[in-house]
This record gives structure tokens, sequence and C-alpha cells, in this order.
């Protein structure tokens, strides 16, 4: 079983947000060119293999690759896009975002153990 989902059409990320209204959405934006990103991967990774109890669903899109995919998230959420990053979603809002090196284990554990356990 896979630890995350990838996005690969529209169609996908309306399916993930509107189930975010009933379930935590994780948002992972990576991009395949950048070495920034390629740090934040590892990270979240690392993080997922930690906390598959957590019930969040957790996505990740290549925002090179699914570039449509990227810029309806922007859309749908209001959060400009950046990448690598990171959206929390819960209850179909928003409920905190990050990029770049502020993409750690120790900020998704503290911020998706804060929104995910209630």
């Amino acid at each position: 079983m896979s630890l995350y989902r990838s996005l690969m059409t529209v169609e996908d990320w309306k399916e993930v947000y509107e189930a975010s209204k009933t379930k935590p959405l994780l948002v992972f934006k990576h991009s395949t060119r950048c070495s920034v990103s390629a740090e934040a991967h590892e990270a979240w990774s690392k993080w997922l293999n930690d906390s598959q109890e957590l019930p969040v669903e957790n996505v990740l899109v290549r925002v090179v690759e699914e570039r449509p995919v990227s810029n309806a998230i922007e859309e749908s959420t209001g959060v400009k896009h950046a990448s690598p990053q990171a959206i929390l979603i819960a209850d179909g809002e928003v409920k905190w975002h990050t990029s770049h090196w502020n993409i750690t284990y120790a900020s998704l554990e503290e911020h998706l153990r804060e929104h995910c356990t209630k």
C-alpha cells in the first residue's frame, strides 16, 4: 500500500479537495528539478513512514509534470504557488502551509499532529 497518492489530473485534485471536508489532506508540491525540493521530499518521505497512523490523506503533485494540477490547487486554495510546498487542508479549508526550507520533519510533525489528532 502506498503512503501517498500522486495527483495526475485536475479531476484527481477536485476529488481529494472535496474529500478534505471529512478527512484532512496534506498536499506536497514537488519540483523534480530542484535540490531544495529534493531535501523537502526526503523529509516528507521520512515523516510519512513514521506517521502512518494519522488520519490524513497524503498527495504528491510534481509541479513541472502536472502544472495544470498545481495551478488548480493555487486557484482552489488561494495559496500562492511555491515549490517545494506543503499545504494542510482540513474541513475544506487551508489550516497551514509552508514552503522551501521550512518543510522539515519537525514542522510536519508539529502541524500535522496538531490538526489531525483532534
